[in-house]
Parts: C-alpha cells; structure tokens; sequence
C-alpha cells in the first residue's frame, strides 16, 4: 500500500464536512483514511496506481455519495517529502510577511511559463514538473496571486500554502 494525499479544490468547513469526506473515501475502498486541517486535504492509503485514476476514483466516489465533487489531485506522501526535502524556495528571496505558496497540476503544464511571472506583488518563482511555487504578499481585499495562477495556469488547479504542504507530507 501507498500513502497518498488527495487536495481537494475550493473545500473549506462551510461546504464539506471533513466526516462526510472520511466516509465517502472509506466508502471507495481507501484506508487508514484521514483529514488534514479542514480545508479539502485528505490522506489515505491505497495500492499503487497513477495519481489521475486515483483523483478520478475519489470525484466519481464524491459524485456518487456527496451529491458533489470537488476538482481532485493525488500526490503520494513520498512525492511530498522530497518537494519538502528540496525547498523550492531556498533559491529565491521572499520577502518577510510573504506567503509561500504551491500551486498543483494534474500534469506539468503545456505551454513554457517566462519566470519570474509577477503581478502586483505576486510571484511565479519556478515550476517542477506539476508544481508551481509562488510567493505573495497578502493585500486584503486583493486575491491577485490566484489570479495570476488562474490567468497563467486555467482553473484546473489547487493551491496549498507551504506550511499545509509540510503537514500534509507528515500525515
């Protein structure tokens, strides 16, 4: 068996109970299933296979037992320890108070990305493979770093910030 962690898009505690999510995998055959903070970050085990069939098993599984799916991507939990082990953004300066940000891809994009892409203050930094890493510094009022993702990337994408991402890698 592998550990895997599924992201969830656009799941926070006002549209997905983290209970319901738990049983809905249990219910498509995943174990030692648990949630990770309560925004759409599910860890599970489950036999090898490829990070798509997976995020596709677990939409239809929503589908079928929430009424709803939210836009899945699998990476397994070793993946997740080298992108920590690596820290993409010892290689750049943040600035203090900025946000770190990894943006996930089904598959690495298509199209070459001139970096560093900014806007307003947010930054595309650098991408490896299906992995974006950004850094911002937050405006209130202002999401200009998911719309320079979004513009640059589509919406078929998730974001999870740095330190989620060392969690989640832990799980």
């Amino acid at each position: 068996m592998t550990r895997y962690v599924a992201f969830l898009r656009g799941v926070s505690p006002m549209n997905a109970k983290m209970a319901e999510l738990k049983r809905c995998f249990e219910a498509a055959g995943f174990d030692n299933v648990t949630t990770v903070l309560a925004s759409g970050n599910v860890a599970f085990d489950a036999r090898a296979g490829t990070e798509l069939a997976l995020a596709r098993r677990i939409e239809a599984a929503m589908t079928r037992d929430l009424d709803r799916a939210f836009y899945t991507i699998v990476r397994s939990t070793e993946a997740l320890r080298v992108l920590v082990a690596t820290d993409p953004y010892k290689a750049f300066r943040v600035p203090a108070g900025a946000k770190r940000v990894v943006t996930f891809l089904r598959e690495p994009p298509k199209a070459m990305v001139a970096l560093p892409a900014e806007v307003d203050g947010a930054r595309i930094l650098g991408i490896a493979g299906a992995e974006i890493f950004t850094a911002y510094v937050p405006q209130p009022g202002n999401p200009v770093f998911m719309r320079l993702i979004e513009k640059t990337f589509g919406g078929e994408v998730t974001t999870r910030t740095w330190d989620t991402v060392k969690k989640c890698a832990a799980v």
